[in-house]
């Protein structure tokens, strides 16, 4: 069964319109960028406590105990830090910065004090109060940040390359300016949201531009085709014609792909919805980005070079 068939929508026809709103949002997204990002322990170093109370409690007692910590004779002031629920109101995940002076085995010690100054509301047993604790030191976080960026930097040469072997050069220029326009829409929004960015959500833009480039060749091979078949120059018309024979199968993947995200997104918890919403912007954005910006891109270079 297909879905939208026949259709003969003049997508060109607003491609100003496009090419000027992704202007918008991508200026507002680098300044969004220029502004700073959250970004997780996994890449500026610190530590990160999971503990499971023995019923629900609220942020600011947690944060009223953690307001003075005595560790070694030393005073910490843990009140400011990240803290939100894990799951239910009685999973509690804490985010630590790494510190000045910040002793071994902190986060244990911090544990520790939670588990001794909320001693009414935690298990018998300490062990079921320990959910997880990890750390990442500041010189481990600064490498993951640069491999995270040569991971992203490296796929889109390496798509480059493959698109111009497999097309051409002008189809490769195309998909390329619509994946780097979705990483950069998708970091501004993340940004704006204040969601962290962890190694989880790299491996979402990864997977945004996985998707992205999937949707954006298929309309490319069909855009292609139909130069073949029409044995003309490429026209807006071709390109119409191509993107609306494609568009029954651009929607059905991408609406499916949306259902699953959206269920990540409601019911995945605290620790997968920085990743599920990230992947359910890029979607969006790069069904968007395939037809305006690939495809409109296309059409301009093609009239440009007649």
């Amino acid at each position: 069964m297909k879905f939208m068939e026949n259709t003969k929508i003049n997508f060109m026809k607003f491609k100003t319109i496009g090419f000027g709103l992704s202007s918008a949002m991508a200026i507002g997204s680098i300044l969004l960028l220029l502004m700073g990002v959250n970004l997780g322990i996994d890449f500026k170093g610190g530590t990160a406590i999971g503990v499971s109370f023995s019923e629900d409690i609220s942020i600011e007692e947690i944060r009223s105990s953690l307001k003075t910590v005595s560790i070694n004779d030393t005073n910490f002031d843990l009140s400011a830090e990240e803290i939100k629920y894990f799951g239910s109101n009685s999973d509690v995940m804490i985010k630590i910065k790494t510190l000045e002076n910040e002793p071994e085995n902190f986060g244990q010690l911090v544990i520790n004090h939670l588990y001794g100054s909320l001693n009414s509301k935690v298990p018998e047993n300490k062990n079921d109060f320990i959910l997880s604790l990890g750390s990442v030191s500041p010189k481990v976080g600064s490498e993951l940040s640069g491999k995270a960026l040569w991971s992203v930097i490296s796929a889109l040469v390496l798509i480059l390359f493959y698109i111009s072997v497999r097309f051409e050069f002008r189809f490769a220029l195309g998909a390329i300016l619509a994946l780097v326009h979705d990483v950069i829409i998708t970091l501004g929004i993340f940004s704006l949201t204040g969601f962290e960015i962890t190694l989880s959500t790299v491996a979402a833009f990864l997977t945004i531009v996985g998707y992205s480039l999937n949707d954006t060749i298929v309309i490319l091979d069909r855009i292609r085709e139909n130069m073949k078949s029409s044995g003309t120059v490429m026209f807006e018309s071709t390109i119409n014609k191509s993107i609306n024979q494609s568009l029954s199968r651009t929607l059905i993947t991408s609406l499916t792909t949306l259902l699953v995200i959206i269920v990540l997104l409601i019911y995945g918890g605290e620790v997968i919805r920085p990743f599920s919403f990230t992947m359910l912007v890029g979607v969006i954005i790069g069904t968007y980005s395939s037809i305006y910006i690939a495809s409109a891109l296309l059409a301009t270079i093609y009239q440009n070079s007649k």
